[in-house]
């Protein structure tokens, strides 16, 4: 990848270009099978795509969520009648299942397991040969008073020394949840991806990822068996966010299409778009940004029609505030990798305070180090 980049500072023929440019395609593709398992004649879907399917066994449905609230569908078949154990990971922790059959018949739901704030385990009774509709969500849902979030990124190496991170967020009051925008791991190992997720349980609230240049280290499909979508879109307490995959400094074709209509969903609301690497690197000399100058030019034209309120990426190691075409911008690269310069941010994530329907009150740094 990195002599790609290279050739591209070098050669302008564009065959080349397009070649260089092709590179998250696999992902993007991939993205489109996220959600959706089958075991025998058992199949489950979730909407949007909005969490992995972790496992499907007879009794047995494990899902890592990307979205604060989620709607599935899970057909029993011939062979999946009868008690169901339904495992949650990475979600709210007041979120409240719901269970209806296709007829609309509500099924009891109860809570077996809760290990951590942002795990689940409910136990169910469903009925074989049916369609059965599961919707997960907090009571907050559609409020539209003011609320927090925070964003992060870069912990690389550093995932043992993440836990001061995940302190001092849990002490910060009145986060709903946590974006990160990529380098999530150094080289996104299966081991390195487990160990992310296995930190995240002490966290009292669950965080929403997109992959970095460096979950691209071992294989690209990784990251989406523990993590999920790379590109993806949710609304919650009126704003649109939006999580976007540039770990290749490109965006795949495919996602411009996704993000028209992302973005077309989000007029009526706040929208906020993350992604790791930035389309322009606001210091021009660290090239920092994406491998093609008239690609970012073209995506962030399409984030200015589209009225985008504010834009976090990750990738740099420090923090910058500025503007993209007319956009708010932050990069938030403290999660603990190694410093980018001597500027005294060290580790830090931001918060974002909202105030609905039209407000970003704040953006403000929260230093750990």
């Amino acid at each position: 990848m990195e002599s790609c980049f290279a050739s591209l500072l070098l050669v302008s023929a564009v065959p080349l270009l397009a070649s260089c440019l092709d590179v998250a395609e696999g992902r993007a593709r991939r993205d489109l099978e996220i959600g959706r398992a089958s075991q025998s004649d058992v199949r489950v879907e979730v909407e949007g795509g909005l969490a992995a399917v972790r496992r499907l066994a007879p009794g047995e449905l494990g899902l890592w969520a990307s979205a604060p609230a989620l709607s599935l569908r899970l057909h029993t078949g011939a062979s999946g009648g009868g008690a169901w154990n339904v495992r949650f990971e990475n979600i709210l922790s007041d979120a409240v299942l719901v269970a209806e059959t296709q007829a609309g018949a509500s099924i009891p739901v109860e809570i077996a397991e809760a290990p951590h704030p942002t795990e689940r385990t409910f136990r169910l009774d469903l009925p074989s040969n049916d369609e059965i509709t599961l919707s997960l969500a907090a009571p907050d849902r559609e409020s539209l008073s003011p609320w927090r979030f925070a964003v992060y990124a870069d912990v690389q190496e550093a995932i043992d020394g993440v836990q001061d991170i995940y302190t001092k967020m849990n002490d910060t009051p009145g986060i709903r949840f946590a974006l990160i925008s990529g380098d999530l791991t150094q080289q996104g190992t299966p081991e390195q991806l487990e160990a992310f997720q296995r930190e995240m349980k002490t966290l009292v609230f669950p965080c929403y990822a997109t992959l970095g240049n460096h979950e691209l280290g071992t294989r690209d499909d990784l990251y989406h068996d523990y993590f999920g979508r790379g590109n993806y879109a949710f609304d919650y307490r009126g704003v649109r966010l939006t999580m976007l995959d540039s770990a290749s400094a490109t965006l795949d074709p495919l996602v411009y299409t996704w993000l028209d209509g992302w973005l077309e969903g989000g007029r009526d609301r706040l929208d906020v778009v993350t992604m790791h690497i930035v389309p322009i690197d606001p210091v021009g000399s660290r090239n920092g940004s994406f491998a093609s100058r008239a690609e970012a030019d073209k995506l962030l034209l399409q984030l200015a029609r589209g009225n985008v309120d504010l834009t976090f990426y990750g990738h740099i190691h420090s923090y910058y505030a500025f503007e993209n075409a007319g956009i708010p911008a932050h990069i938030t690269g403290g999660g603990g990798a190694i410093p980018e310069r001597m500027d005294g941010i060290g580790r830090h994530f931001l918060t974002v305070d909202v105030v609905p329907p039209s407000k970003i009150e704040q953006v403000a740094i929260v230093r750990v180090d």
